[in-house]
């Protein structure tokens, strides 16, 4: 199985008579398209579907999606105009819509200097670099001694980081390195290493260098040498087209390749998979618990079917550790379905690893909905790992947002087919994600603890809420930026931002950026709203309003807009304007300001509109929630002092 096939996609029989979409809105053909990106494309079909969706729907579709529009620069030293493509249909295939640019052939420099060039006109708000072998080892020669390689090897690592920072201070966007495919064949054999002019060891050497200097000032890696070692180098590389035309990728791999740049992208938005749903007989054992029994099934040490079926348990609570929440979803008696979790010697998980468990006889997509709704994340964040292809083909027909990944027929590789389709790629870890886990557990037990009280104003009065803010800071900056590109429900008007553009925000005197913790008797709830505010005058206009759907009916929204009006009011501001920009997902607040007390200013015909709260008449009502500052932030003095000038 490699990974230039796509193989954890499934095959679609029909593929070209899907390729004639077409439909009344430009919304609904471009989820056809996501439909057919989703599936196991080669290419020629790659070419032909991103073809389709230039056509059909052009950029006419980014103001229907909630997730943010890229424009992606690619900076190379070789040809990558055969990849465009794939970036695109890849990145279709997350909801993403991508616009690609490609420097001239190795003018990659220049245009970053020349503020007149194409690549400034594009104004891309994401970069990425793409340099071959040759183009970085063609200073080596193979009597070069070690002062001079090293000498070498410095220029280049040095010239790397300076094209960073020209894309950084011309674009303020993310900046994606890829590792180099080291193309070079080695001169002294497997000790390579000793040889100080040889070009293969300067590679691998500039990869790992690479790989730490990208840690340093925040760049992210496209690790494409690991991905070349996985598959084969051959599989990534053609000789022949290297020498033709300078393509380093081969293009029966830039399907794959796409898929590997989207997924960054897509983690840059909070768009990673959250959820890893699995089923039981078959697929966490071998055999089925209802009829083998507890010692029939195949499971751990002694069997190597039961070895597989543990390293994929072990494999799951690994990312369970790191965030990913874990169901099970499975036909079966409920008391067959635990026992294993409670008494086999050989499970790795246990049932305090699963936070949601579904074990009956409903249908699977039923069952889906209820582990969706129960743990409070939409359906296109979830995995389904079910080893029966009825079962998958089901999920795919009902719930198409839902990904499932075409597990092959042999149980010890689930684990690579999971790995390798990149659900969950993630560009660095925060203490939410470390935690998420617990804080599922510690809202199941609100929920159980809501069942003993007998009103509403018990049951929040008893969780004992205190909700601590801070404004942004560098310390809770990958949190902001994973809520503020993946919420979509509770969020007023579903702009996209980036680090760059949150530190742009911690640094500037006209904006109120406030992060807040939810801590009740059971626990932290984490980080559960950011609120941003634009200074306009004497308005403080809210650019964002987003909250965790988890701590709906909690008068934590009541809660959040005193914290808003106080930090108005230190600012000088005497009105607040808020702004309600409809999406698909984003209809349970509509009536949010309103609701609030706010004064309708407007409404367009779309459903987008503004609303004002006059803060001399703002009046805070009392609610179960205490209000409590994290550490002291002197930038209200700045903003004060800065809305006196305006």
């Amino acid at each position: 199985m490699k990974l230039t096939e796509l193989y954890w996609l499934p095959e679609v029989s029909d593929w070209s008579q899907r390729l004639e979409i077409g439909a009344d809105s430009v919304l609904a053909t471009w989820e056809k398209a996501v439909s057919l990106a989703n599936s196991r494309l080669d290419f020629i079909r790659t070419n032909a579907l991103d073809t389709r969706i230039q056509k059909l729907v052009g950029p006419g579709v980014i103001k229907e999606l909630t997730t943010k529009p890229i424009r992606l620069a690619i900076l190379g030293s070789c040809t990558t105009t055969h990849l465009h493509s794939a970036i695109r249909v890849a990145g279709c295939r997350r909801g993403i819509w991508i616009d690609t640019y490609e420097v001239g052939y190795g003018q990659y420099l220049q245009e970053l200097l020349d503020s007149n060039s194409g690549l400034h006109k594009f104004k891309p708000n994401a970069v990425l670099f793409a340099f071959d072998a040759h183009h970085l080892a063609q200073g080596l020669e193979i009597a070069t001694d070690k002062q001079q390689s090293d000498s070498i090897f410095e220029e280049v690592c040095s010239k790397i980081t300076q094209c960073w920072s020209l894309a950084r201070d011309a674009f303020s966007c993310p900046i994606i390195q890829q590792s180099v495919l080291n193309t070079l064949p080695p001169v002294l054999g497997n000790n390579e290493h000793r040889l100080a002019g040889s070009k293969h060891a300067f590679i691998s050497r500039l990869n790992v260098a690479l790989r730490s200097a990208a840690d340093e000032n925040g760049v992210d890696v496209l690790a494409l040498d690991a991905v070349a070692a996985r598959d084969g180098l051959n599989a990534w590389h053609d000789k022949p087209l290297w020498h033709r035309s300078k393509q380093e990728i081969n293009p029966a791999a830039a399907p794959m390749y796409g898929d590997l740049v989207a997924r960054l992208l897509a983690a840059k938005q909070g768009l990673s998979y959250k959820c890893l749903v699995l089923d039981l007989d078959n697929t966490l054992w071998g055999g089925v618990i209802g009829d083998d029994g507890l010692e029939g099934i195949e499971l751990g040490q002694g069997s190597p079917l039961g070895e597989s079926f543990a390293a994929l348990q072990a494999y799951a609570k690994e990312l369970s550790q790191r965030g990913v929440i874990l169901a099970v979803c499975s036909k079966n008696d409920e008391a067959n379905a635990v026992e294993p979790f409670e008494k086999h010697p050989e499970m790795v998980l246990r049932r305090e690893d699963i936070s949601c468990f579904r074990a009956n006889w409903n249908d699977k997509a039923e069952n889906i909905r209820a582990i969706a709704f129960e743990i409070g994340i939409g359906l296109d964040a979830m995995v389904f790992l079910d080893d029966n292809p009825f079962e998958r083909a089901l999920i795919r027909r009902e719930l198409p947002m839902v990904a499932v990944p075409e597990v092959p027929d042999e149980p010890a590789l689930f684990i690579d087919c999971l790995a390798d389709a990149g659900y969950f790629e993630s560009l660095a870890l925060t203490g939410e994600d470390w935690q998420r886990k617990e804080k599922y557990r510690d809202n199941q037990a609100r929920e159980k603890f809501r069942g003993t009280v007998t009103d509403m104003k018990s049951y929040l009065a008893g969780l004992e809420m205190k909700l601590i803010w801070r404004r942004f800071d560098k310390v809770g900056l990958a949190r902001i930026v994973q809520l503020i590109n993946k919420t979509n429900q509770f969020n007023l008007t579903t702009r996209r931002y980036s680090e760059e553009d949150v530190l742009g925000m911690i640094a500037a005197n006209d904006v109120v950026g406030l992060q807040c913790r939810l801590v009740d008797r059971f626990g932290d709830n984490g980080i559960i709203a950011i609120i941003i505010g634009r200074l306009q005058g004497s308005d403080l206009s809210l650019d964002t309003w987003l909250m965790s759907c988890r701590v709906l009916g909690r008068q934590v929204e009541q809660t959040t807009l005193k914290l808003i009006v106080d930090q108005a009011r230190s600012v000088g501001a005497t009105r607040l304007i808020g702004e309600f920009i409809p999406t698909k997902k984003n209809g349970m607040v509509a009536n949010h300001y309103q609701s609030l007390g706010f004064s309708v200013l407007e409404t367009q015909a779309n459903g987008r509109s503004k609303y004002s709260l006059d803060l001399n008449a703002y009046a805070a009502p009392t609610t179960f929630v205490e209000l409590i500052e994290d550490a002291a932030d002197d930038r209200s003095t700045n903003l004060r002092h800065s809305v006196q000038h305006i």
